[in-house]
C-alpha cells in the first residue's frame, strides 16, 4: 500500500511539475496579443474623444452613444465566434478578427461624418468581440491542462496593457493639430491586428483539438510535439483528445446540449421547474 501510494505521489508530482515549452509561451503570447484591440481601444477612446466631439461638433449624447456602442457590437462578434472559429478554425477566427478591426479603425480614422464614425465601430466593435471569444479557446486548447488555467489569463493581462497603449497614444499625439490628432490615434490601433495576422500566417499553428474535430489527426501531432517536451506521451495525449471529441459530438447529437435548457423534454422540464 505504500508502495502505491508513493507511486501515486511521484505521478501526481511529475504531473503538476511538467515544464513548459518555449512553443507553448510564445503561441499564448500571441493569441494574447489580440486582447490588445480591446484594450487599446479603451485607452484611445479617453483623449481620442474630447478631440472628436470638437472636431466634429458632437453632441453628449453622439458621443456616449459612440463610445458605449463598442459592447453592443463586441456582444454581437462574440455571439458568432463560435460558429465562425468551428468552420474556418483558430487561426481563420484571428485573422478575421482582425481584418474586421483593421477595417473599422481605417472607415473610423477617415471619417468625415457622424455615420460613416459609427459604421467603422460596427467592424471594429465586431471584430473585438470576435477576437476576445477567441483568444481563451485557442490558448486553451494549445495548453497543457496543468498550465491552463494561468495561460488563459494572458488574454487578460494583454486587454490590461492596450489600455495603457490606448493612454499612450494621447502623449505621442499631444502636439498634433486636434482635428488630426484623434485620426492618428484610431490609424494607430491597425499596427497590432496587422502584426497578429502575420504571426497567425508564419508563427500560430491551429488548435489541435480543432484539427481532431476535422479528422486531421496527423497534423494534430505534429502541433503536440511542439507544444509538450520531448519525454511526454504525445501519442496518447492526441487520444485523449480523440476521446473528448467523440464525447462532446456524442452529447451534441443526444440532446444534451443549449438544447436541453432551450428546448427540453418533458422529463427535463420537470427537473427544472
Amino acid at each position: 500500500n505504500n508502495n502505491n501510494n508513493n507511486n501515486k505521489n511521484d505521478d501526481i508530482h511529475n504531473y503538476t511539475n511538467q515544464p513548459v515549452t518555449f512553443s507553448t509561451y510564445l503561441f499564448a503570447f500571441c493569441a494574447a496579443l489580440n486582447s490588445c484591440n480591446l484594450g487599446y481601444d479603451i485607452g484611445v477612446n479617453t483623449n481620442a474623444g474630447k478631440l472628436l466631439q470638437i472636431s466634429m461638433n458632437l453632441s453628449d449624447r453622439k458621443l456616449e452613444l459612440f463610445m458605449g456602442s463598442l459592447n453592443l457590437f463586441a456582444m454581437l462578434g462574440a455571439i458568432t465566434a463560435s460558429s465562425i472559429s468551428d468552420r474556418f478554425g483558430r487561426r481563420g477566427g484571428f485573422i478575421a478578427a482582425a481584418i474586421g478591426f483593421v477595417i473599422g479603425v481605417t472607415i473610423m480614422s477617415s471619417a468625415n461624418s457622424y455615420t460613416v464614425l459609427m459604421i467603422g465601430r460596427v467592424f471594429v466593435g465586431l471584430g473585438v468581440g470576435f477576437g476576445l471569444a477567441i483568444d481563451p479557446v485557442y490558448i486553451a486548447e494549445l495548453s497543457p491542462k496543468q498550465h491552463r488555467g494561468r495561460l488563459v489569463t494572458w488574454s487578460e493581462i494583454a486587454t490590461n496593457l492596450g489600455i495603457v497603449l490606448g493612454f499612450s497614444s494621447g502623449l505621442i499625439f499631444q502636439n498634433v493639430e486636434p482635428n488630426h490628432a484623434w485620426r492618428y490615434m484610431f490609424a494607430l490601433g491597425c499596427v497590432l491586428p496587422i502584426i497578429l495576422v502575420v504571426l497567425v500566417i508564419f508563427v500560430m499553428p491551429e488548435s489541435p483539438r480543432w484539427l481532431v474535430s476535422k479528422n486531421k489527426h496527423d497534423r494534430a501531432l505534429l502541433v503536440l510535439q511542439k507544444i509538450y517536451p520531448k519525454s511526454h506521451n504525445i501519442q496518447q495525449e492526441l487520444q485523449n483528445i480523440i476521446n473528448d471529441t467523440q464525447r462532446e459530438q456524442l452529447l451534441k447529437h443526444s440532446g444534451m446540449g443549449w438544447d436541453a435548457i432551450l428546448i427540453p423534454t418533458p422529463a427535463i422540464r420537470r427537473m427544472l421547474t
